[in-house]
């Protein structure tokens, strides 16, 4: 074998041997391959959600009547003490009545002299009854006769409705509180003169107990609210009176007594594109007073089938649209769109896009992407405050 050849296929020989040792050393080298990221996840499952609104309101008084006089006359007597509180019927004051008693004997003289007229046309009516048969008087002056006793009767009639009317005046010499409440200071004092129908109110009572607020509510939000009930997405639940809890925002503190929702108004306030709803809240201890701004928790209706996410599970593609990770059976990441209804403390409440049973990862979320493998750690879900029916949110408005 020649020489040359032997060099060259020991040179060749030893290339190999390099070539092969140091890919041998680059793989050593090589680092491992990265295990599945580790994830935190919570098992999501429908329930049943009560939304409410957060709505600003104004206290107004359940009842409120104006005391004015009836009658023309001085006054004589205050009978109550101004800022307490007074029934229903409760004297107030009194305007002297000495004139209207002497105008109710006047009635009752009347009275008695159309009494006591009727009473001799009706003996002379009888008398005429019996001539008339026998033609001992006209058939002419039975006729008169009758018609005077007709007459008679209307006048004691009128006597009597003129009676009755003087003790009317008489009675509203005494001025009645004519609602139970809480009655201011008075505009009048003894000796002041008073008239029917006066423009100035002597007293003004306010029943506070119950007290209404009245809530407003943008028009639009209404309208969409009753779209939603209409397409089901929503339902009014089977209580028969919603509930409304109120917050003093003067003292920054939640009122103790729960109200209920009498009414929405029919019209929209053109000035503001709102509409009023009335709440009724029980006020024993008369902390709620007219005029005081507060804002009430309105209920707005139930979602039947919603879940409660995380806050910091959701996340927003590039359009603004929300999404979340959800782990396949496989354990690999499924990035699913969702339609957010409204937020609830540090979750969110959402009612598409997503199954009872389904694992929504809620930590790690910068470790992962869509169709990646993970290993998935089950998360517990903070305990929400709940009532024996649902749990309460807030409405986006």
């Amino acid at each position: 074998m020649p020489k040359v050849f032997l060099t060259r296929l020991c040179a060749v020989a030893m290339a190999t041997f390099a070539l092969v040792a140091c890919k041998e050393e680059q793989q050593a080298s090589a680092p491992a391959a990265r295990p599945p990221a580790q994830v935190g996840f919570t098992t999501v499952s429908a329930e049943s959600v009560d939304l409410t609104a957060r709505l600003p309101g104004r206290v107004v008084a359940f009842r409120m009547a104006e005391v004015r006089p009836q009658v023309d006359g001085i006054v004589t007597r205050r009978l109550f003490e101004e800022g307490s509180a007074v029934e229903a019927g409760q004297p107030l004051y009194q305007i002297d009545a000495a004139t209207y008693e002497a105008k109710v004997k006047i009635a009752e003289a009347e009275l008695a002299r159309a009494t006591a007229t009727l009473n001799s046309t009706r003996t002379k009516l009888k008398r005429y009854e019996s001539l008339v048969k026998t033609n001992a008087v006209s058939r002419q002056a039975y006729d008169d006769v009758v018609a005077e006793e007709q007459e008679n009767r209307a006048g004691v009639s009128a006597a009597k409705a003129s009676l009755d009317a003087a003790k009317i005046s008489l009675g509203y010499t005494e001025v009645l509180a004519p609602i139970g409440g809480q009655i201011g200071r008075s505009s009048i004092t003894e000796g002041a003169l008073v008239t029917a129908g006066q423009a100035a109110a002597l007293a003004t009572i306010t029943q506070l107990d119950p007290i209404n607020v009245d809530f407003t509510q943008s028009s639009a939000s209404l309208l969409r609210l009753r779209q939603m009930f209409r397409t089901g997405e929503r339902s009014k639940g089977t209580k028969d009176a919603l509930p409304v809890t109120l917050n003093l925002d003067a003292i920054d503190l939640e009122y103790g007594k729960q109200g209920t929702l009498q009414f929405s108004e029919v019209t929209v306030d053109e000035t503001t594109g709102s509409v009023r709803l009335r709440a009724v809240f029980p006020n024993p201890e008369r902390e709620l007073l007219p005029g005081m701004f507060v804002h009430g928790v309105v209920n707005q209706g139930v979602i039947e089938r919603g879940y409660l996410v995380p806050q910091a599970a959701v996340s927003f593609d590039r359009v603004g649209d929300p999404f979340v990770y959800v782990i396949g059976a496989d354990e690999t990441v499924i990035q699913t769109k969702v339609h957010l209804v409204d937020a609830a403390g540090t979750s969110w409440l959402i009612d598409k896009g997503l199954s009872d049973g389904q694992r929504v990862v809620v930590d790690g979320l910068q470790r992962i992407r869509p169709g990646a493998k993970v290993t998935p750690v089950e998360v517990q879900r903070p305990a929400a405050k709940t009532d024996e029916t649902a749990q309460k949110l807030s409405a986006l408005n």
